[in-house]
């Protein structure tokens, strides 16, 4: 088992910067008490009614997730929302104020056996698991959550939370709540993706990130792509281009191979309508970008970028196969990558690919470790029981993948 106890990354303060930092937090503190803080559950189909409660509270948040705004989260709930809520954490004075909101479900049944689990949701559209909590009020906030879920036996004793950060101001808040509450954790299927994060080094990203010889590749790569017709690259951000350019996306996917194993969006009418309802709504917000590289004037490759305060999430790409010599997505990733690098209002962008994605991994240099969590939230929750059963399950689960990957590896060679 795997205590969580994330270190806390913070710079050194010097005496007078620490001392006002420590008064402002007890200040804080003072106001959002936790055990004044009310909180309540809600199901996912009554979120719709504290929706400007919701988008006010996505402008104060300690961590941005495009996948628990109200524009995506509202729009994901058909399709992949059954069952789903979240526990909403309020201010205990009038006139009251959204400080937190945890989406999940919860769950019976786990490792097929009677098991119950509060399960933090996400879904294969929504891969990050982290809370949306007021930056000024994250400890008490946090606090409350965890408390309340301990006191209510309707709930279930232990939490996961899925596709959590592994470090940032997040999990640092969470640890020093674990600590002091003395609630056991542990985490699995502790992995890292690629993550776009230039601070300052924000020229000439894309030619460090590959080096030399690389980046000379890619500009031969997109030269060739030029040659084949004539090539142009334009992003699209008002919501009438957003709208024509989703289109594109969804006919370059369904007509390569996810479309011949059933997995494109277009494959599935509620995947296809959540699709196109959550990029109509980010659209109305300014949320979203879809970039779009053309080759004599039909899409070769297209990108989603999806956005949510300084952080951006590249949520999907799809490419024409029929130009898979001329490597479109490969140039397209490139252009997005030079676009979000040069924009100093993005901290940090998340590629929402998989560990062992091979051009992204080359492409973006930085990492973002994620992990899933493990928490008891009350003494006799069967912890050490689950404990097992999830690492059975992460074993299975590689093996399966491991199973996959030769099976696939074989049909090619056939």
């Amino acid at each position: 088992m795997t205590v969580h106890a994330p270190t806390d990354l913070a710079p050194h303060l010097p005496d007078t910067a620490a001392a006002i930092a420590s008064a402002r937090r007890a200040t804080v503190a003072d106001r959002y008490a936790a055990d004044s803080l009310i909180v309540e559950w809600l199901d996912i189909t009554q979120l719709d009614a504290i929706i400007e409660d919701w988008r006010d509270l996505v402008t104060r948040v300690l961590v941005p997730n495009a996948f628990y705004e109200p524009a995506f989260g509202l729009a994901a709930a058909p399709a992949f929302g059954h069952g789903a809520g979240a526990l909403l954490v309020w201010s205990g004075s009038l006139p009251r104020k959204l400080l937190g909101l945890f989406p999940a479900r919860v769950v019976k049944r786990r490792y097929g056996l009677k098991l119950p689990l509060l399960l933090g949701w996400t879904h294969p559209y929504a891969p990050l698991g982290t809370p949306l909590v007021d930056r000024e009020a994250a400890e008490p906030v946090i606090a409350a959550w965890l408390a309340h879920v301990a006191d209510n036996s309707a709930l279930p004793g232990l939490v996961l939370l899925p596709f959590a950060p592994q470090d940032g101001p997040f999990a640092a808040a969470l640890g020093a709540i674990l600590r002091r509450a003395q609630m056991p954790s542990a985490e699995f299927n502790a992995h890292t993706r690629a993550l776009l994060a230039p601070n300052a080094a924000r020229s000439a990203y894309l030619e460090r990130a590959l080096g030399g010889r690389k980046y000379r590749e890619l500009r031969r790569t997109v030269r060739r792509l030029g040659e084949a017709g004539t090539l142009s690259y334009s992003t699209a951000t008002e919501p009438t281009e957003v709208v024509a350019a989703t289109e594109d996306f969804l006919a370059l996917e369904v007509s390569g191979w996810k479309g011949n194993a059933g997995t494109a969006a277009a494959c599935d009418e509620a995947i296809l309508d959540f699709v196109k309802s959550a990029v109509a709504a980010l659209a109305g917000e300014h949320k979203i970008a879809i970039d779009r590289l053309m080759l004599d004037g039909q899409p070769a490759a297209v990108g989603i970028t999806l956005r949510s305060g300084d952080a951006a999430w590249f949520w999907k790409i799809a490419y024409d196969e029929s130009l898979a010599r001329y490597s479109p997505g490969v140039a397209l990733i490139a252009l997005v990558t030079e676009r979000l690098a040069s924009d100093a209002t993005i901290v940090c962008a998340d590629s929402c690919a998989t560990a062992d994605h091979a051009v992204i991994n080359r492409t973006w240099s930085e990492r973002l470790a994620l992990h899933d969590l493990l928490i008891a939230v009350r003494p006799h929750a069967h912890f050490a029981r689950a404990v097992r059963l999830e690492r059975l399950r992460g074993k299975a689960i590689a093996a399966a993948k491991l199973l996959r990957g030769y099976l696939r590896h074989a049909a090619a060679r056939r």
